[in-house]
């Protein structure tokens, strides 16, 4: 993989109490179509899920939604997406979602939110890809995540020999470019110049 052609977007089916995080969606699913990077996401029209879905539309990016049937009604399936999955569960859900991406990002989001972007943080401690994951921190949301993270490393519940590895940002703005300097093999050093730094 040398490009980044879809990013994966985990986010959650309500808004947040917090109006920030539906400007950030809606922002980010903006500067996936100005970059001409497709969205693949869950498929619903619910929260900031169909935020970013329906801003990357309005500007005339690629959406790809894959979503159970079982959350068809319950998540309002969106159907004004180039392309539509309906899967009979979950698991296929996941993977199709997996293969169909290129990067993963976490905007705010619940409980489903938290373990897709976990399953995929596991899945890359154990070798199994090599794909960026990225929290986009609006406002602080993954703070308490990032600590648990140095807790468990304090605790030595993960290892330095499997090391979990993700980028944190704090604006959208950041994602595009750090996931692509990731997949380019760069170093926080090599791309300074816009005002990039690690935060791992």
């Amino acid at each position: 993989m040398s490009e980044i052609r879809n990013i994966c977007v985990y986010c959650g089916s309500s808004d947040g109490r917090d109006p920030a995080f539906r400007a950030a969606a809606d922002d980010f699913g903006r500067l996936l179509a100005e970059s001409g990077v497709g969205l693949v996401y869950g498929g619903g029209s619910l929260g900031l899920m169909g935020t970013t879905a329906r801003a990357v539309l309005r500007h005339g990016g690629q959406v790809t939604g894959i979503i159970p049937e079982f959350l068809t009604e319950r998540e309002r399936m969106l159907r004004d997406v180039q392309e539509l999955i309906v899967t009979e569960d979950m698991h296929e859900r996941k993977r199709l979602m997996f293969d169909r991406s290129d990067a993963f990002v976490a905007l705010p989001g619940g409980i489903g939110t938290l373990e897709e972007t976990v399953e995929m943080l596991t899945w890359g401690q154990l070798g199994r890809h090599a794909k960026p994951v990225v929290l986009a921190n609006v406002n602080g949301y993954w703070d308490p995540l990032c600590q648990l993270f140095g807790h468990m490393r304090d605790e030595v519940f993960i290892r330095a020999d499997l090391d979990i590895g993700y980028l944190v940002v704090d604006s959208v703005d950041e994602i595009i470019p750090r996931a692509r300097a990731a997949v380019a093999g760069l170093q926080p050093g090599e791309i300074a110049d816009e005002g990039l730094a690690e935060r791992m």
